[in-house]
């Protein structure tokens, strides 16, 4: 198994490099930047434009106003690894074994997009969260248990290794202010006493790497959105200089906990408690730094061929955790859980060159979705060797398909939950029951069809327990 799986990546590498090649003939000037933001634990309701009450994001309302505002944008899980898996590869992340937080790798066998941008004479970068392995064989993360911290070496898989020339990257969480520094207790329990209190100050315990065994302590105070974007900047920059395409993943951490929000943006919101503070604060904050990014963008003149594109990675954490106030909006569930409110995010795209006016895309789209539509962009084919989840999603934004052309499987609770998305039918499968929804009428999950619409839940049924064969036949096979 694993010679062919050898085999076929160098199969693979071989078609990525054929197909690079009508791509290198193009001008550098002429080809399309990529940069993927994404945020951690981010509920569909986080944003002004999807009619918060209170909580300003001024700059992603303003990128809803100019680009593609994905009214169903799923995460590929409703937990955090798998969807950042689903991003570098295009597949459901079961496929190769990330099935929850700190289990699972980026496998050797997998073809990161890194890896295909790359080929195609693109420079890499990442920075913020990682969360798709180990960042050091030896050095523990503070929050690393389960399969990281029982084998740190099996799971080692840092971005560097992944065809990912500049890194930035944390293991796994970090506090929104002052990221190295323990926030100490942030919400009262019976259980919290002065050992937790006297920690504040102290070292968190998760650090901020840029190589193997290299670890960054300058620049370290305040915001982390700001401090992920003082690394990401530079790195644009300096592929403008050099007028080469660059692609820059840009994974936050905000408003993941521990939620910590500086003076300066709880203070926009001091009319409301202090946790709802912290939590309004720190996403404020990070919004400030994606209209940082875009005005960088438009000074250094790639503005225009630059796709932006911004969702989260699950919806938000269940109301009670920590400071967590966020909201899922009109939908019913939480992080973890797949109703809607665990796994519809925010979505955004703008790319002003492609994209003139606003558009407003009702189809169900997904973080496997960006592996094929990027690749498509830069003219690059799909290699033949292995089954996509995602789909090429310009036929929807530019209007030529008005139904999605692939339903969107979910697994969740070690495969026992399951979802078949359809454009209008969601259903949800358990040991226990079938239920059927009619998403576009009912997004929040109310009434159950399945016993009225019986034909449509058995038929969605059996394409659901075909494709979940298929995915967990490819896990089994993990080594």
């Amino acid at each position: 198994m694993k010679f062919r799986s050898i085999l076929l990546f160098s199969i693979s590498s071989i078609v990525f490099l054929i197909g690079s090649v009508e791509l290198l003939a193009q001008s550098n000037s002429e080809r399309p930047n990529v940069i993927l933001m994404m945020t951690d634990d981010q509920g569909w309701g986080d944003t002004g434009y999807n009619g918060h009450p209170h909580l300003k994001t001024p700059n992603l309302d303003r990128m809803s106003r100019e680009g593609v505002r994905f009214d169903r944008f799923y995460s590929a899980a409703a937990m955090c690894s798998p969807t950042r898996g689903s991003v570098y590869t295009g597949r459901n992340p079961y496929r190769f074994g990330i099935t929850y937080a700190m289990k699972g790798r980026l496998e050797d066998t997998e073809i990161p997009i890194t890896t295909v941008v790359k080929n195609a004479g693109y420079t890499t970068g990442h920075f913020g969260k990682w969360h798709l392995g180990t960042l050091s064989r030896t050095k523990g993360d503070q929050s690393r248990w389960g399969a990281f911290e029982e084998d740190p070496v099996r799971y080692y898989c840092p971005p560097w290794e992944r065809d990912v020339d500049e890194s930035f990257v944390t293991e796994s969480k970090v506090p929104t202010w002052d990221p190295l520094l323990h926030p100490g207790t942030i919400i009262k329990r019976p259980t919290d006493g002065a050992s937790v209190a006297g920690l504040k100050g102290s070292s968190y315990g998760n650090d901020y790497f840029v190589g193997e065994g290299r670890i960054e302590t300058e620049n370290m105070e305040g915001d982390d959105s700001r401090i992920i974007m003082d690394r990401a900047i530079p790195f644009i920059q300096k592929a403008v200089d050099r007028d080469q395409p660059f692609f820059a993943v840009i994974w936050f951490h905000t408003p993941h906990s521990p939620v910590v929000g500086g003076d300066k943006y709880r203070a926009m919101y001091k009319e409301h408690p202090e946790d709802t503070q912290h939590y309004y604060a720190c996403v404020t904050a990070m919004d400030e730094q994606v209209g940082r990014l875009r005005s960088t963008l438009s000074e250094l003149g790639v503005a225009d061929n630059t796709m932006v594109w911004f969702c989260s990675d699950n919806g938000p954490a269940r109301q009670g955790s920590p400071r967590h106030v966020g909201s899922p909006g009109h939908l019913s569930g939480y992080k973890l859980s797949i109703q809607e409110g665990g796994i519809r995010v925010p979505g955004l795209l703008v790319w002003p060159d492609q994209i003139k006016k606003p558009i407003t895309v009702s189809e169900p789209c997904v973080t496997s979705d960006y592996f094929p539509t990027i690749l498509s962009s830069l003219g690059i084919d799909l290699p033949n060797d292995r089954i996509y989840d995602g789909i090429d999603l310009w036929p929807l934004i530019q209007g030529q398909s008005k139904e999605r052309t692939k339903p969107i499987g979910f697994l969740n609770k070690e495969a026992a939950e399951a979802v078949w998305m359809g454009s209008r039918y969601k259903l949800i499968s358990t040991p226990d029951s079938d239920r059927l929804f009619d998403i576009v009428k009912d997004p929040a999950e109310k009434a159950d069809l399945s016993a009225d619409l019986p034909a449509i839940a058995e038929s969605m049924k059996h394409e659901l327990n075909e494709w979940k064969t298929g995915v967990l036949a490819e896990m089994s096979s993990i080594q």
